[in-house]
């Protein structure tokens, strides 16, 4: 008995020393990031449940550059851009007879007009939660901004009332807060004008960049999309060129305000972006008849499960277009590129500040792979001396 307990205890000993050395020799596929280059940012905020990623991302940027210049540490308004930019929307819709758009989204240019136009206040004089909650939710806002422009459109009395505007405006008001007149900061009076020229940033330094192949390069163009209601134009760039800018703008110590698609599957919630190859046979561990046995909804499944490093998409012009030609490529998401990595493989991975809070596994940061920066950009913003002096003199930048 006591022998038979004695092998039974040596049989459990060389299993758990197995169990532990198969523990210690696991290949770990996980990502591992190394910091290459990061440039200084303001700190990560939330837009909630709201469409706004534009105006969090477009004013983080110029927060970034404001650090950047070696000024002080701001944190400005995003729903004074957003008061403005809806009231202007509004406008423009009427004007259209309500064939342009009207929604919750906008453009990097619309906080640029804003700054320059309109003026900026700090986030503590106007933080938009006029409307019993701690966090941003523009369900109800929306909702009810596009049934009031929608109502003036269809001009039930034949002729627009004087006081439409006022009524809009005065629903902006009522959620998001009036708009300040003059305040004092620092024993200081401003305006919103005069705050905003007291930044010392010139919109006239920053320009708009894609890479398109529908319109000539080197020339400007209104991107086709429907939260460019300004109808801004942005300079055409072929890819390569398009992709030296962000890393020289990166390598300089800027950042880029980057407008993105983030509906693919590519983009985690776990703080990764990346653009897996879907060729069957270049899954690690696939083959051919396995992959022909399962429905496309398992097979998406098993691409995009993102655990780690894996072979990614090689992009081309080509590639880039037929994805926007084909809407597989649109405008969902703005954000703030200010850096780069790598991961363990040496694949280089741009350092991205979100706009989800800091309620993820980076704390708000995302890792975006080069490749699918490359594919899924739509445009950016970038200070005029973030640009390779060649490709500005092809622009003909000044």
């Amino acid at each position: 008995m006591n022998k038979l307990l004695l092998i039974a205890a040596f049989s459990l000993g060389a299993f758990a020393a197995t169990a532990i050395e198969k523990d210690t020799t696991a290949v770990d596929t996980s990502f591992r990031f190394t910091t290459i280059k990061e440039n200084k940012i303001t700190p990560v905020k939330n837009q909630a449940s709201s469409g706004t990623c534009w105006s969090f991302s477009a004013i983080g940027f110029f927060e970034a550059e404001l650090l950047r210049m070696g000024k002080p540490e701001v944190d400005l308004s995003e729903m004074f851009v957003v008061h403005k930019s809806y009231s202007d929307k509004a406008d423009k819709f009427v004007r259209m007879n309500g064939t342009s758009n009207f929604a919750g989204g906008g453009s990097f240019y619309d906080v640029m007009y804003t700054l320059k136009n309109q003026g900026i206040v700090p986030d503590s004089l106007m933080n938009g939660y006029n409307y019993g909650e701690d966090k941003h939710r523009h369900g109800e806002l929306d909702a009810l901004t596009r049934a009031y422009v929608d109502v003036i459109v269809k001009n039930p009395n034949k002729r627009l009332s004087t006081a439409w505007k006022a009524g809009f405006d005065g629903i902006l008001d009522a959620y998001l807060g009036k708009i300040p007149t003059e305040f004092t900061l620092k024993g200081k009076k401003y305006s919103p004008i005069t705050y905003a020229q007291s930044l010392g940033l010139n919109m006239d330094d920053y320009v708009s960049l894609t890479s398109f192949t529908h319109h000539p390069f080197y020339s400007k163009f209104v991107i086709e999309i429907p939260d460019n209601w300004r109808w801004e134009e942005s300079y055409n760039l072929p890819l390569d060129e398009f992709n030296a800018v962000f890393d020289n703008a990166i390598d300089k110590g800027y950042t880029i305000a980057w407008g993105s698609d983030v509906s693919e599957k590519g983009f985690t919630r776990n703080g990764v972006a990346v653009n897996p190859e879907v060729k069957k046979e270049n899954l690690p561990g696939s083959d051919q008849a396995k992959w022909l046995n399962i429905s496309q909804k398992e097979m998406e499944e098993k691409i995009y499960k993102v655990k780690g490093p894996q072979p990614e998409v090689k992009v081309t012009q080509e590639l880039r277009q037929k994805s926007f030609d084909n809407f597989e490529t649109t405008d969902d998401h703005g954000m703030v590129i200010y850096g780069t990595a790598k991961d363990q493989n040496g694949t280089k991975y741009y350092l991205v500040k979100n706009s989800w809070g800091t309620d993820s596994k980076y704390k708000g940061i995302w890792y975006a792979s080069e490749s699918f920066v490359m594919h899924k950009t739509i445009n950016i913003v970038v200070h005029k001396d973030a640009i390779p002096k060649p490709i500005l003199k092809k622009l003909g930048v000044k």
